[in-house]
């Protein structure tokens, strides 16, 4: 499975609607024939005007004898906002304030909510007066009732007065539209497991219990399991979740649970890892051909070629490799191993390597890199070509290579042994290349300070760049830690003692308690972490048997040492 990593920052915003125009033929340009606007449906004593206008083409003149013009407008939505407006403008010789007026209601059906929706009139009843002979604006904003579903829209003049009409608008104004999101994660993230929160985002939308007063409530699945209903906006906490994809989609209903009238839904997918335990031991065990991002401790960042599980493993000095190895070249894919994360002091990472090919133009090129929980690049480890099949490794703390190692140069299918760190304390990176196993930390052979502080290191990543930049390269026995000791062992790999005489059964555990096996008699201390790195358990055996009955279900890593020989271990317990 390959795994694809994006850097994302979900960003949410109000949604409203479009404010909109319900007025058919307002502005009177449009006419059946002379004596007919098109789309007004009661007209009376009205006539096209081509003089007295305020704008386009077009206006109504209206002559009296208590005469309506008028439309009837559909689809109202209740509690929204409308802006109802029209120009007028009454004949010399009129306007006393009782020659003209606006004379609508809000329905519901066939029936009047209000009498002459007296809100919209005003204090003056909305009665227009000559205003000196000008043209005139008449406005108003309401809010439609709880019940109403249309809107007659009507004008009214009187008597002998002459009124001329025109530009006509009842607006529906923007209104707010709920919005639900999902904070974080974003889609696409990796989140470390098992336990992950969603941070939800609900706008314009009530969220609560039925009867409450509320708009409704959330629906929401797991990867298209069961329902689950939701009566509040606070995080989803999502427990032991399997490593890997994981998607949630989550929708807004009404209090009967339906849909609302348009649908509100959204959907975030997800990829779930495993925190590591430091010291963290990887021997590559897995099948030969597989990718390593589709192993449970690693996930891939971008996309392109996968780095790849290889037959066979590699042994400098005393150290010799378990299980298989990784090899890669070119561009492609980066993948990451999460560990506990870790902000002071230091962090090492070594393992064996064998640059197996070198382009013939080949250039300075970083694979290997130590990186904070921010994203940080802060320790790079380079890969510097002297020759058609020479090179020398390098350091920086950016993208430009900073030291080389001194002295005799490595060469293709030699196998030799690294450890790089960066000293948090300090802010320095550093780097040995093929230094003495089993002894006390020695100076480095380059070493670089750092402009960049305050860091917290989580990630070691390898990395692809590009065909010139990253050779033929084989890696095994990588370790991580956060003393020399722990990355530098002066014999058998980690991961051989774990395999041959360590086990751990049953596993998942069901019963409370769980049997570790060694080939030595000797005690063993064992210590149980967390998915966050708290330890929650340290005792001694010499009978073989863990009691984990005080331990919720979930997944755990256990430290087994026994006579200087060390290892990790996955645990679920359920």
């Amino acid at each position: 499975m390959k795994k694809l990593y994006f850097l994302l920052f979900t960003v949410l915003t109000f949604s409203y609607s479009f404010g909109q125009e319900l007025m058919v033929n307002g502005d009177l340009e449009a006419w059946d024939n002379p004596t007919t606007p098109t789309g007004w449906s009661k007209i009376e004593s009205i006539a096209q005007e081509t003089t007295e206008i305020h704008g386009g083409t077009y206006a109504a003149k209206h002559t009296g004898g208590t005469s309506d013009f008028g439309q009837t407008i559909t689809g109202i939505v209740p509690g929204t906002s409308y802006t109802i407006s029209l120009w007028y403008k009454v004949d010399a010789g009129f306007g006393d304030g009782t020659d003209a007026r606006i004379w609508s209601y809000w329905k519901n059906g066939n029936t009047n909510i209000n009498d002459n929706a007296s809100e919209l009139r005003g204090p003056n009843n909305a009665y227009f007066d000559n205003n000196g002979n000008q043209w005139t604006q008449y406005s108003v904003t309401l809010t439609a009732p709880a019940t109403a579903d249309s809107f007659y829209y009507e004008v009214r003049t009187y008597g002998t007065a002459v009124v001329y009409w025109d530009d006509f608008s009842f607006f529906q104004e923007a209104t707010a539209v709920p919005t639900l999101g999902v904070v974080s994660p974003g889609d696409g993230d990796n989140v470390a497991g098992p336990d992950v929160t969603l941070d939800l985002s609900v706008q314009n939308f009530t969220v609560g219990n039925t009867g409450t007063g509320a708009d409704g409530h959330i629906h929401y699945s797991v990867d298209g399991g069961a329902t689950i209903m939701k009566y509040d906006t606070d995080p989803i906490i999502l427990t032991g979740l399997s490593a890997g994809d994981h998607t949630v989609d989550l929708e807004l209903v009404d209090d009967d649970h339906n849909p609302l009238a348009t649908p509100i839904t959204t959907s975030v997918t997800f990829t779930v890892y495993e925190v590591q335990t430091l010291p963290f031991v990887e021997s590559f065990n897995y099948t030969v051909g597989e990718a390593l991002a589709a192993q449970p401790a690693w996930t891939n960042y971008f996309s392109g070629d996968d780095v790849l599980v290889e037959a066979g493993s590699l042994s400098y000095s005393t150290l010799n490799g378990e299980g298989n190895a990784i090899a890669f070249d070119g561009s492609g894919a980066d993948p990451v191993v999460d560990y506990t994360p870790t902000s002071a002091g230091k962090i090492y990472s070594s393992f064996m390597l064998k640059v197996t090919s070198l382009e013939a133009g080949a250039i300075d090129g970083y694979f290997a890199i130590l990186r904070t929980d921010s994203g940080d690049y802060a320790a790079r480890l380079w890969i510097s070509p002297t020759g058609a099949s020479t090179y020398q490794i390098g350091i920086s703390n950016g993208g430009t290579l900073t030291q080389v190692t001194a002295g005799a140069d490595f060469n293709i299918d030699q196998t030799i042994f690294v450890v790089f760190n960066y000293d948090i304390d300090n802010d320095t990176v550093n780097a040995w290349a093929n230094p003495a196993l089993g002894v006390a930390e020695p100076v480095a052979d380059i070493s670089e300070p750092s402009t960049s502080t305050a860091n917290t290191f989580s990630q070691f990543m390898v990395r692809q760049d590009s065909t010139n930049e990253t050779p033929g390269i084989v890696m095994d026995e990588l370790r991580i830690g956060t003393t020399w000791a722990s990355v530098t062992p002066a014999t058998l790999s980690i991961e051989n003692l774990q395999t041959s005489t360590f086990g751990v059964y049953p596993n998942p555990v069901t019963n409370g308690t769980v049997t570790i096996t060694s080939t030595s008699q000797d005690a063993m201390n064992v210590q149980v972490f967390d998915i966050l790195g708290k330890q929650v358990k340290n005792e001694t055996l010499t009978n073989n048997t863990l009691n984990v009955s005080n331990l919720k279900s979930g997944v755990y890593i256990v430290k087994i040492t026994q006579n200087n020989a060390s290892t990790t271990k996955k645990l679920v317990i359920k």
